[in-house]
């Protein structure tokens, strides 16, 4: 009895050895099925990773070529490095327009608008086109203007209308003097050397501005009597260069304005250029003065005297001449509203 006793011990003990063990060996089995399945987690993420580098679109390694854009080139300014006169000439750089005299709105008894057109080929208006070279730059009248909407100094305003709504950029006057680049196609002679193949290649072609393609400018002026002075003031708003478009066999076709430009912002700048004096060197006035003083020739081609449809004179009298003689007569009743203003 005593043996079985000891028999059933030994196997309950053996039995509990056995259980230990494998409740061991799984938890080992276990730990080891955790610890895959994190590694395992790891790998999915990486691979995934991978894959997004390997999807990623490739970049470009060669840069795109430059987008060719048309330059209003107005030449090299060079400055003198000596004293190019027999004195000193500081007073250009220090003048400054005199300011308006203050005309009262109740006092404007008399108000009409006038557009005139200067053609630079007339002998008066030679200045417009003096073909010379300073320290600011060259003389012309249109590149004093363009250097100046090039540097910022003015704002150019679209020629859609002459009420200077829109400004332009000195970009969109550009295109509009040398237009945008072409493209033509030119013997490739590199891989063609004899041009028995007839391999071409694209080749830019850019425009230079041509100052001698403006040969005319609108001028939008006021005239206005004061009472209180009795005097009649003209006062100019603005101008605008007109550019010559010419056929393909080079004849003339028509002008268009390029932009508008008011004119009180520029007399600052016009009082700092001298205008060409081919009569005394030695005196010659500013451009402000030239306008102020009315010394340049120019004839009438619109107005709002007995123009209640706003148009030009060429818009309802056909014929040149019969304009000319239109525009006189509309300077004649301004000047004898004046005078019948007077009593003897």
């Amino acid at each position: 009895m005593k043996n079985r006793i000891i028999q059933f011990c030994l196997l309950v003990a053996v039995l509990g050895i056995f259980s230990e063990s494998a409740e061991a060996q799984a938890k080992r089995t276990t730990r080891k099925r955790t610890s895959t399945t994190k590694k395992t987690t790891t790998n999915k993420n990486n691979t995934g990773n991978a894959a997004a580098l390997t999807q990623a679109p490739a970049q470009d390694t060669v840069p795109a070529a430059p987008v060719a854009e048309a330059e209003l080139n107005l030449g090299t300014v060079r400055k003198s490095l000596r004293n190019d006169n027999a004195i000193e000439r500081n007073l250009v750089k220090e003048r400054f327009p005199l300011t308006y005299e203050h005309i009262r709105e109740d006092d404007a008894v008399y108000r009409q608008r006038v557009w005139r057109e200067i053609d630079v080929h007339e002998k008066m208006n030679l200045p417009f086109v003096y073909k010379a070279d300073d320290d600011n730059g060259n003389q012309r009248f249109v590149n004093i203007v363009l250097a100046a909407i090039k540097s910022g100094e003015l704002t150019a305003f679209s020629p859609i209308d002459d009420r200077f709504t829109t400004p332009i950029t000195i970009k969109e006057i550009t295109e509009q003097l040398v237009g945008k680049p072409k493209t033509i196609q030119i013997p490739d002679w590199t891989r063609d050397p004899d041009g028995s193949l007839g391999y071409t290649k694209d080749s830019i072609v850019i425009d230079e501005f041509n100052p001698d393609n403006v040969e005319k400018y609108w001028v939008k002026e006021d005239v206005v009597f004061d009472k209180e002075s009795s005097r009649l003031f003209v006062r100019i708003l603005g101008i605008a260069p007109l550019k010559t478009i010419k056929n393909a066999d080079g004849s003339f076709r028509d002008v268009t304005p390029l932009f508008w430009v008011y004119y009180p912002d520029m007399r600052p700048l016009l009082a700092r250029y001298e205008a060409y004096n081919g009569k005394n060197y030695g005196a010659r006035m500013s451009w402000e003065e030239l306008f102020e003083s009315r010394m340049f020739a120019s004839r009438i081609i619109k107005s709002t005297i007995d123009n209640p449809y706003d148009q030009l004179i060429s818009g309802f009298v056909k014929d040149p001449i019969l304009r000319l003689l239109e525009g006189e007569n509309i300077k004649e009743k301004i000047f004898n509203y004046e005078q019948d203003l007077w009593s003897y």
